[in-house]
């Protein structure tokens, strides 16, 4: 008889082994059945899949959907970590992560132009650049400062903002709604508000942009005319939202990490060249975007387990990225690791399209971090760091520094 799993409370969230550390159930789910059943607090039955092999299968299977508005799988709006909801959630106009092919191919490939590799390493010295001004700022001020507030979060920021063509004076106000709708317990009147301001400032933006285009990524979208004005803000509304939250939490989760593995942080003082490389270590490590919700939409075969049609499934990239069978000593952060093959961008049909850009900000960032500042330090104790367990992308709230 197959055993399901009680979840009272909605998906295990008490990272009991640390904070850098995925839930202890993932963990101990993964080691003895990384497919298994589990009952969600309204009653019906999903699936959650842990196992590095298991969630890349499902990934890269366009038949668990990503689509919001069948089955079970309801949602307000995509954000990751949401639980399902009783009732249909609408498709977004533009929101192509929650779309399978061919819609999802229709919308994604206006933007793949947008950021080729070539063209985010034009864009690397720019990054830099941001990077190095934001440090310079930073160094004028008076410690302890708070490296989310001064660095993580205004980096990422200002790259989206200048590449999306959104003005940057205008971040207060879409950086207060974006966080807002990460947050996991938002009641649903709220989120739609949250979403409903942050559409309707976009919505006005990219009627801007089809009668005045400039030269950025939304006025070329904007001088498509087969894309509506509704798709344009769904895009964009993905576009601001992803391209600064995740990275941004990276960035300051990132360092809290490093501040917490001092020889780690040593080595790559000592040789910069191992940059690149840990970041990707830091990505799989950390995994900042977990959780994330499918559908099957027929019999599928996953792991010896047979999931039935109309099944939500849920899959957990940080459990997957620190499965033994995949990585050596998972739970260890070691900047010289290979972290090739990571999921932290996820895999298949959705893996991020703004990953390459999401890699330069890093580099940038750590690289610069490490070098302007070698005495850098914690200004609180570890266990006081305010930890991001209630936002659908996990980080750290502030992370108070001094040198």
């Amino acid at each position: 008889m197959t055993q399901t799993v009680p979840i009272p409370n909605g998906l295990p969230t008490d990272r009991d082994a640390g904070p850098f550390d995925p839930p202890g159930e993932f963990t101990r789910l993964r080691e003895s059945r990384p497919v298994c059943p589990l009952v969600f607090p309204d009653g019906h039955e999903g699936w959650l899949v842990t196992g590095y092999d298991e969630v890349r299968q499902v990934l890269a299977d366009t038949r668990f959907s990503s689509r919001l508005d069948l089955g079970i799988i309801h949602v307000p709006y995509p954000t990751p970590g949401m639980p399902p909801q009783t009732e249909p959630s609408p498709q977004m106009p533009g929101m192509f992560i929650s779309m399978d092919p061919p819609d999802h191919t229709r919308l994604r490939r206006r933007l793949t132009g947008a950021f080729t590799v070539k063209r985010m390493k034009q864009l690397e010295e720019h990054i830099k650049e941001i990077a190095e001004r934001h440090l310079d700022e930073m160094a004028r001020l008076t410690p302890p400062v708070d490296l989310v507030k001064e660095f993580a979060l205004p980096v990422p920021s200002l790259v989206i903002c200048e590449l999306l063509g959104v003005p940057y004076e205008d971040r207060e106000t879409f950086q207060h709604n974006a966080a807002r709708f990460m947050v996991k317990d938002i009641g649903l009147e709220e989120k739609i508000a949250v979403v409903g301001a942050l559409t309707g400032y976009l919505g006005e933006l990219v009627t801007l942009k089809r009668a005045e285009p400039g030269e950025d990524i939304l006025s070329d979208l904007a001088r498509q005319d087969d894309l509506s004005i509704e798709e344009l803000t769904g895009i964009a509304f993905l576009l601001l939202l992803a391209g600064h939250e995740t990275t941004a939490n990276m960035l300051g989760l990132g360092t809290f990490a490093l501040l917490e593995h001092p020889e780690q942080m040593a080595e790559l003082r000592a040789n910069p060249e191992l940059v690149p490389g840990a970041v990707e270590e830091l990505l799989r490590y950390l995994s900042v975007a977990d959780v994330f919700y499918r559908y099957a939409t027929e019999d599928l075969e996953l792991g010896g387990e047979t999931i039935p049609q109309g099944s939500t499934v849920v899959v957990s990239l940080l459990s997957a990225n620190r499965d033994p069978r995949r990585f050596d000593e998972p739970d260890a952060l070691d900047v010289h690791r290979n972290a090739r093959g990571h999921m932290s961008f996820g895999h298949g049909v959705h893996q991020c399209l703004g990953q390459q850009l999401a890699r330069l900000e890093m580099r940038a960032g750590f690289g610069g971090l490490l070098r302007r500042f070698p005495d850098l330090r914690l200004a609180i104790p570890a266990n006081e760091v305010k930890l991001r367990t209630d936002m659908n992308i996990y980080g750290v709230h502030e992370l108070p520094v001094t040198w």
